[in-house]
């Protein structure tokens, strides 16, 4: 079940960063085609793309940031029960006494 949540988490982080890239490539364009010089609507592009995206792509954040959030809780408790075995404070252990 995890593998599907990764796999959701991959193609939510994928899709929300090919979806701003994209909005600051038609912002370019567009800039281009009214023959704005292609650096300056390089920088334009992404000083509007950026955070125009996060208003138009507002829920596809949310679940970007909602799994960035989860993998996060995820490593954290890994971490900790790596520290914990290292420590040996390992409850109801695999039976590793000699």
């Amino acid at each position: 079940m995890s593998e599907t949540k990764d796999d959701r988490f991959a193609a939510d982080l994928a899709l929300y960063l090919f979806a701003r890239f994209a909005l600051v490539a038609v912002i370019v364009a567009v800039l281009v085609l009214v023959r704005v010089p292609l650096p300056v609507a390089l920088v334009v592009g992404m000083v509007v793309g950026f955070p125009l995206g996060l208003l138009l792509f507002r829920k596809l954040n949310a679940r970007v940031t909602r799994g960035l959030a989860v993998r996060g809780e995820r490593r954290k408790a890994e971490r900790e029960r790596l520290r914990a075995e290292l420590r040996g404070d390992r409850a109801g252990g695999n039976g590793e006494a000699s």
